[in-house]
Parts: structure tokens; C-alpha cells; sequence
């Protein structure tokens, strides 16, 4: 309901500057601790960050050189069409026959500026204030600051590294009630690695169906699963759920593009028509040059994203032996994405150069200022005493890092 004059004036009378629901938001931990390690950076210490998750390759040549080509198109220097360009739309159609057997249309695809977009985009067209939906943590830190802008209320149910960081369907009906909108599913996941199987993932689709739920589910490292594995997509698995499913995905990830911001929602046509819209007075179009190299990424092969996750995949192993040889620090081998979610429980309390982290929140700020090495506390992801670990980084450096840190811990 709106608030009063009253309501909305800070200490003395005086107006607030920032809006309540702008205020309320919780600033990234993500890009908060890479942000501090630049500035370390910058200083001349040599920092290892585990912090921000991007790929440590660059973007394909080839897609570079179609973004050189296309800023010199003049068709490239003015506005196009909120939705997306036609052929990139049909473009990430055919990707995602191709990936995952989900057959869609291009009146189903909107074009966003990166994965948040899409997904704030997915929240204020499908939720009233007070909708309710279900979070399944650990989290990515802005799942539940995109619910809460688009006046929803995200409702966390945790998980547990004895149950593989993967939420039950006992767990939903727990939690479900006459206000629950959607449900939020990722897998692969992030910040856990953790993967679904396909008779989970069928469950929990089956669960929506039943209650007449939204799913918003999001792939974005869909290509990053490791061993025997896959991460099937849900309304694949469940074709009745496709009438009330949005799909997230980018190139940010699979073809190290997190800088190109070229993100994509699928939805029922109805759905994307009014985030089409939405769009339309906010951004408008993605960048047109962008646009262009998403295009022939999602063209090419996917011999690039092979070749990384052959690398992570290295990385992903070295980094849980590693791990798991500190004493007090335990570590759940990842199953997918390029994150390791280790708790820090057992560390917690130990004097480090005088000093005596109680958080995992405390022991970042430690860590960064006593071994240089950043890592993002649990805290942001909704599960204290853990930390996220990107393993998308150089091996020596990931094995540099992580040295340091078992020196500083005691290991």
C-alpha cells in the first residue's frame, strides 16, 4: 500500500533521500569483494580472487570479429527492436532445440541486457506484491533481491551438504501456500555446483503442476556438468510445465561474454510479449554490436565451450583435494558450474595473526587482508559459514591462492 509523507521521511522530519525499496537492497558480496581486490590490485598486491564468477578465457576471436564488422554496419547506430534482433532470436531458438530439446518460437524469446535483466524482467511480469516464491539455498545473491524489488517475498527453504545441496519436493509442500507464485530452480548451480537428476528435476516439476505454480528456471551453465553427467531442463522434462515456465540463459558463461551483456528469457508468448514491453521503458534494445557477436557465438560449434570446461574441470578436482586437505575446512566435490561452496565451520574462532573470525563474513575480510586471497562469504548466499570458490580461474593461481590460505588457516 502506499506510504504516507510521514512514512517515507527519515530522522528530524527530514525527506529520505533513497526510496525504502531501493534502500532495502543488499549490495552484491560478489562484486563488493572483487571490487576490494582490484583496489589491492591496484596497489600493487597481488591478489588471488575466487570472488566474481567469469570464465578467465577470453571471448572467441570469432565473435569478436563479428562485433568489429557489425560497428561498422550503420544499421548498427540506431535503435532496434526492444525484443531482440530477428536473427539472434532465431538463433538462440535453434540453440535451445539444439541444447536441451525445448522447441520454442521467436515470439517466445526476449533479448536482455545479460542474465539480471532477464530475470528481473521474469519477477515484475509475473508477480503481484505479496507473491511468494520459493528459493532453494544457497542462492545466487540476486534471486532474492529481484523477487523482493518486484514487491514478491522470496521464502527460502535451506538445503544441506548431506542432501547434495538439492531441495525436496517435502520441502516445497512444507513451505507452500495459498500465496506461493513460482518456484525458482538452478541447476547447475550457483554458488554450489551442486546438479539435479532427472528424476528430481521431473518431481519437482510435477509439484508445480500440481499446485498450478510458475517455474523460473535458470541454465545458465547448462554445458558446464562434468563426468557422465547432464542437467536436463525442466519443461522438457515436464512438457505440461511450459505454459508456466520462464527460462533463463546467456552467452556470459559459455562463451566467456560476461562483459557483452547479451542475455535471453523464454516464456509463453504472452508473458514475453509483456516483458517485451516492460523492457521497452527501461532499456529498450540490447546493444545492437553485442547483439551481433551473441549471434555468432550461438551460431558456431561448441568446440570453445569444450575446451573450458575440459580446463575447469581440472581446475574443479585440484580445487576440492585442495580444499579438503585443511583441517576444519570441509568441501563437496562440485558437480557442475565452476564453483566450490566449502564450508568454514570448523575455522571459524581460530586465531589468525591475532585475530578471531566468528563469520565466514569476518574471515573474508581476513583472508583478503592477511593472504591476499578473496572469496565470497556465505552470509550473501544465505548460508553462513560457508564460501563460494570460482574455480574459473588459472590452475597455478588457483593453486597459489589456495596454498596461501591453508598457510593463514593453520593447514
Amino acid at each position: 500500500m502506499p506510504q504516507t509523507e510521514a512514512q517515507t521521511r527519515g530522522p528530524g522530519g527530514v525527506p529520505q533521500r533513497i526510496s525504502t525499496l531501493v534502500g532495502a537492497i543488499a549490495p552484491s558480496a560478489t562484486l563488493a569483494i572483487d571490487a576490494k581486490a582490484r583496489a589491492l590490485r591496484a596497489s600493487g598486491v597481488k591478489v588471488v580472487s575466487f570472488g566474481a564468477g567469469e570464465p578467465d578465457f577470453p571471448t572467441p576471436d570469432y565473435v569478436v570479429a563479428a562485433a568489429v564488422e557489425a560497428a561498422g554496419q550503420p544499421a548498427s547506430h540506431h535503435y532496434s527492436a526492444v525484443s531482440g534482433l530477428q536473427p539472434l532470436k532465431e538463433a538462440v531458438v535453434a540453440k535451445t532445440a539444439r541444447d536441451s530439446g525445448l522447441e520454442v518460437t521467436p515470439a517466445q524469446v526476449l533479448i536482455t541486457n545479460g542474465g539480471k535483466q532477464a530475470i528481473a524482467n521474469a519477477f515484475l511480469t509475473l508477480l503481484d506484491p505479496g507473491d511468494e516464491v520459493i528459493v532453494p539455498a544457497p542462492y545466487w545473491v540476486t534471486f532474492p533481491e529481484a523477487i523482493a524489488l518486484a514487491g514478491g517475498v522470496p521464502v527460502p527453504i535451506g538445503t544441506t551438504v548431506d542432501g547434495g545441496f538439492r531441495a525436496t519436493v517435502e520441502q516445497l509442500e512444507e513451505v507452500c501456500t495459498p500465496r506461493t507464485k513460482a518456484i525458482l530452480f538452478v541447476s547447475p548451480s550457483n554458488p554450489t555446483g551442486a546438479m539435479y537428476s532427472r528424476a528430481e528435476v521431473e518431481a519437482i516439476g510435477r509439484f508445480a503442476v500440481e499446485r498450478g505454480l510458475w517455474v523460473v528456471t535458470d541454465e545458465m551453465y547448462e554445458h558446464f556438468v562434468y563426468g557422465d553427467r547432464d542437467a536436463p531442463s525442466m519443461p522438457v522434462v515436464v512438457p505440461e510445465l511450459a505454459e508456466r515456465c520462464v527460462v533463463i540463459n546467456a552467452v556470459s558463461k559459455a562463451y566467456a561474454m560476461t562483459g557483452w551483456r547479451v542475455g535471453w528469457m523464454i516464456a509463453p508468448p504472452d508473458v514475453t510479449a509483456a516483458a517485451t514491453n516492460l523492457q521497452s521503458h527501461t532499456t529498450s534494445n540490447v546493444c545492437n554490436v553485442s547483439q551481433a557477436a551473441a549471434l555468432a557465438a550461438l551460431s558456431g560449434s561448441l568446440d570453445f565451450t569444450a575446451t573450458m570446461r575440459a580446463a575447469f574441470d581440472v581446475r574443479r578436482r585440484r580445487m576440492h583435494e585442495l580444499l579438503s586437505a585443511i583441517p576444519g575446512v570441509s568441501s563437496l566435490e562440485p558437480e557442475g558450474a565452476f564453483y566450490a561452496f566449502p564450508s568454514f565451520e570448523g575455522v571459524l574462532g581460530r586465531d589468525i595473526n591475532g585475530r578471531r573470525p566468528r563469520s565466514t563474513l569476518e574471515l573474508a575480510e581476513v583472508l583478503l587482508e592477511e593472504a591476499a586471497v578473496a572469496i565470497v562469504p556465505g552470509e550473501a548466499f544465505g548460508a553462513p559459514g560457508y564460501a563460494r570458490l570460482s574455480y574459473a580461474l588459472g590452475e597455478d593461481e588457483l593453486v597459489e591462492g589456495l596454498t596461501r590460505l591453508a598457510e593463514v588457516l593453520g593447514g
